[in-house]
């Protein structure tokens, strides 16, 4: 007696019982926000591993060709912020997302480089705001020359298609920045 075949096994996907019928059709449709939430969940640990291994590539490299370069990232974000105005160590800390502590011993450090000063505030003589020296201003120009120049020849070593690829992700990743931080961004 000849056997019988026997069926396939299932294809990978959402398991028993996650599939409905839709009644107006008759055709199957799988529970959607699993599928959702698994891909999302993928995606957020790959570009959460290439984020990181970024940010690691680009100061490690910037720091072999520029040894001056020893400000820690955190330095850096709070003269880029200070670079559009002064302001008070709570209103710096409020948009750095830290400790007005943290912020505190971060400014102390670059008070003591001369990249900030304290300057009266107008609206409240009992606080300061911190603004940018000029050393300051020069230090987060060269900062952002020597980022720039670096990433454009690493852009420039891609294949084209690539840094194509790249370029056409900036605005998702812009608009993914402001959902993360949780700001509107200008279209």
């Amino acid at each position: 007696m000849p056997s019988q075949p026997q069926p396939a096994p299932p294809p990978p996907g959402p398991a028993a019982g996650t599939a409905d019928t839709d009644a107006e059709t008759g055709t199957e449709t799988a529970d959607a926000d699993a599928d959702t939430g698994t891909d999302a969940l993928a995606g957020a640990q790959q570009l959460t591993d290439v984020i990181t291994r970024l940010r690691r590539a680009l100061r490690s490299s910037i720091r072999s060709e520029f040894p001056w370069e020893a400000l820690p990232m955190a330095q850096v974000e709070l003269l880029q912020t200070l670079a559009v105005s002064p302001l008070r160590v709570g209103e710096l800390a409020a948009r750095q997302r830290l400790a007005p502590n943290t912020v505190s011993g971060l400014i102390s450090k670059l008070l003591d480089a001369g990249l900030v000063d304290r300057q009266p505030d107008p609206g409240d003589r009992r606080t300061a705001r911190i603004a940018l020296t000029e050393a300051g201003h020069q230090q987060l120009r060269d900062w952002q020359s020597a980022h720039e120049r670096r990433l454009a020849a690493a852009l420039e070593s891609l294949a084209p298609a690539d840094r194509e690829a790249v370029m056409r992700a900036l605005p998702g990743l812009d608009r993914l920045a402001h959902s993360l931080a949780g700001t509107d961004p200008v279209r």
